[in-house]
């Protein structure tokens, strides 16, 4: 039996690969769970994988229907096709883009409240330098009285 002597440093079962720019120094523990989405395509991306989830369920309806599983009457039983693809996909949608939506409102609900702020730190600015405006003209009428 051989035996190898203890390293102190923890060894880890990952290949040592750079970093990139953006990325937080290394402090020897690897980080826990996959890194964090970006929002900053957030409503661009559940839209189309929503339309994407529609458009297989239209192409599934359709092929039921051209194999007559579905029964198809002329244009209103494509009308009917349509209208099941959408009634299938909206619970599909629901439950398999839940992540998707949290952040396409979070992102929303970001510029919505950057908006409100910069209102209202601009009347908030406007204020005070009517304030100041006014506050200097009683200090120069002040002064010139004296």
């Amino acid at each position: 039996m051989s035996s190898k002597p203890l390293s102190s440093q923890p060894q880890s079962s990952q290949p040592q690969s750079s970093q990139s720019p953006s990325s937080p120094p290394s402090d020897g523990t690897a980080p826990i769970g996959p890194p964090p989405i970006s929002t900053a395509h957030a409503t661009l991306r559940y839209t189309s994988m929503r339309a994407s989830i529609f458009l297989g369920c239209l192409l599934l309806a359709l092929l039921l229907g051209h194999f007559g599983v579905i029964p198809v009457a002329g244009a209103s039983g494509y009308v009917f096709l349509v209208l099941l693809a959408a009634l299938v996909s909206a619970p599909l949608s629901y439950v398999l883009l839940s992540k998707q939506r949290d952040q396409m409102s979070a992102q929303i609900a970001d510029k919505v409240s950057g908006r409100l702020r910069s209102r209202t730190a601009d009347r908030i600015a406007a204020q005070n330098a009517e304030e100041d405006a006014a506050d200097d003209a009683a200090r120069s009428a002040s002064a010139a009285q004296n």
